[in-house]
């Protein structure tokens, strides 16, 4: 589910290594990336300067090549009432590897 995309996405940041994951959220009634997913996704892609395939609302495949962590001011919106916490929690631990300080402001529902 969504604990895996999170967690994926939040070492792929750390570490510097690509991942595909597929298949996600497959068992669900609405299986695919969610708002709060794909913010997320392009929350951690905007942070380390990624290439991302596949970010779009319903995906069950996504590809995500990292680049370098950088620290700076942030601002993502869900636009629903997904949660803002766990948006934060893909980012926050790679932001601690940032080349410098960083503000993250998440908007959204919980």
């Amino acid at each position: 589910g969504g604990q895996i995309l999170r967690s994926a996405l939040s070492l792929s940041m750390i570490t510097g290594q690509p991942f595909t994951i597929t298949g996600i959220r497959a068992g669900r009634a609405k299986p695919g990336l969610l708002r709060q997913h794909l913010t997320a996704v392009k929350a951690a892609a905007e942070i380390c300067r990624a290439t991302v395939e596949g970010a779009e609302l319903g995906s069950q495949r996504l590809v995500f090549r990292p680049g370098t962590v950088r620290g700076g001011d942030y601002r993502f919106a869900i636009g629903s009432a997904g949660s803002c916490t766990l948006v934060l929690q893909t980012v926050l631990p790679a932001l601690w590897f940032a080349d410098g300080p960083s503000r993250v402001e998440v908007s959204g529902g919980t």
